[in-house]
């Protein structure tokens, strides 16, 4: 199955995308609206498929006509992996980790599919970092690897936006990488029954203005996500709806020879195998 958020006329919906690019859907002012993901996913087993089956009775939906929003809009927990490639850490300058090297995101920086991300006034080094995301579906704390996947409910796509100067200022990157309008998260929710186990042996690409700039297997991570999952619960209870951002790829903007970073106008695309492709502008932050 595959879900898009939605927001139409102020309201919030929930269709279902279909080959071609064909929704469906209903939004909250509908008797048979069945919630957002982050509910769905929190109501437990077999949620996605009523959900599915109220939103077959729904509308046409006009993709023109609506702006996406991040798949889940509020989530307990937005956990990042940063070096996760094995070329990604080579070109930063910095060992391949033996451990995850965990970062949190904020909701506050989020923006969906189609909406701008946006350049601050205090910088211009705004680096792009195509990543995929694991959603949480099943509540879990010390799971074993070999369960792990168990906890998945899904997948989605990310713009992990990260202000370079900002974040290199201290051995923290949380402010770098916490700017708001910075965290592009879309197009789409994507049920894990729909693509391979952990999203293994899948083809992410990040395009600038049409230019590729990474490409990469997901099976070159250094840590699946069955691995991160059984990792991080280690440390604390994972809940259904938390995202983990499972890193990028070698060829951000920031390692090039000269640097490239994102400006106003330009438009930024990471795209999956399965799950689509995140397309968002850029915006330059206007003065208050």
């Amino acid at each position: 199955m595959k879900f898009v958020s939605f927001i139409q006329d102020g309201r919030t919906g929930l269709a279902l995308e279909f080959d071609g690019g064909r929704l469906v859907g209903l939004d909250e002012s509908d008797d048979a609206y069945p919630g957002n993901l982050h509910l769905l996913l929190s109501k437990g087993s077999g949620s996605l498929q009523a959900a599915e089956n109220a939103l077959t009775g729904g509308r046409e939906i006009d993709r023109a006509a609506i702006e996406f929003a991040p798949p889940i809009a509020q989530p307990g927990k937005i956990i990042c992996i940063g070096l996760n490639y094995k070329d990604h850490a080579d070109e930063s300058g910095m060992e391949a980790p033996s451990h995850p090297t965990v970062f949190a995101r904020f909701a506050s920086g989020l923006v969906g599919n189609g909406q701008p991300m946006v350049l601050p006034t205090d910088s211009a080094q705004f680096d792009y970092e195509g990543e995929f995301v694991a959603v949480i579906g099943k509540r879990g704390r010390r799971v074993p690897r070999e369960k792990a996947l168990d906890h998945v409910a899904g997948y989605s796509l990310f713009n992990d936006g990260s202000i370079r100067d900002v974040q290199f200022q201290t051995s923290q990157w949380t402010v770098g990488k916490n700017y708001d309008g910075t965290g592009a998260f879309g197009p789409c929710f994507v049920t894990a029954d729909a693509l391979p186990k952990g999203c293994e042996g899948l083809r992410l690409v990040t395009r600038l203005n049409g230019q590729v700039l990474q490409d990469a297997s997901t099976s070159d991570m250094i840590f699946d996500v069955a691995t991160l999952i059984s990792r991080l619960s280690n440390a604390f209870t994972l809940e259904p709806g938390d995202l983990i951002v499972t890193g990028t790829p070698s060829g951000v903007g920031g390692a090039r020879n000269p640097p490239l970073y994102m400006k106003e106008g330009d438009v930024c695309e990471i795209a999956m195998e399965g799950l689509g492709i995140l397309r968002n502008p850029i915006v330059a932050e206007k003065a208050e």
